[in-house]
């Protein structure tokens, strides 16, 4: 028997529409997925359990995805995680704030299944 452990991956968005269209398609590149709909509860999850792939969302209340990011890698083992930020801003200003926070890719929203996926595949997780 196999004890091969699927990777994990943690979608934060406050949307839950997002979540369950993020989850599907991080499922289906054979993901084992948790959910939190803001960045608190997401740091809460972390801390208790350090996720291999991060689907996060750049507008959240309480704290916003890019504060999330430069928590997250402040962390111990917070540099671990593969993170892909999606946001609906699209210019290059809040891309390289992005990638400068510490995101390893950038979506845009409404993504689709695709895209999501090309962007697992470019992060090595795919």
């Amino acid at each position: 028997m196999e004890s091969h452990q699927a990777k994990s991956c943690l979608v934060i968005d406050d949307s839950q529409v997002v979540r369950k269209v993020a989850r599907r398609i991080a499922e289906q590149a054979g993901f084992r997925c948790f959910e939190a709909d803001n960045g608190v509860e997401a740091f809460e999850m972390c801390e208790r359990a350090m996720p291999d792939a991060i689907v996060l969302d750049w507008n959240m209340p309480s704290m916003s995805g890019l504060e999330f990011l430069e928590r997250l890698r402040g962390m111990k083992n917070g540099k671990h995680p593969k993170v892909i930020l999606c946001s609906a801003e699209n210019d290059s200003f809040h891309v390289e704030r992005a990638i400068k926070a510490g995101a390893d890719e950038y979506v845009m929203k409404p993504f689709d299944s695709e895209i999501l996926m090309s962007k697992f595949v470019q992060i090595g997780m795919g």
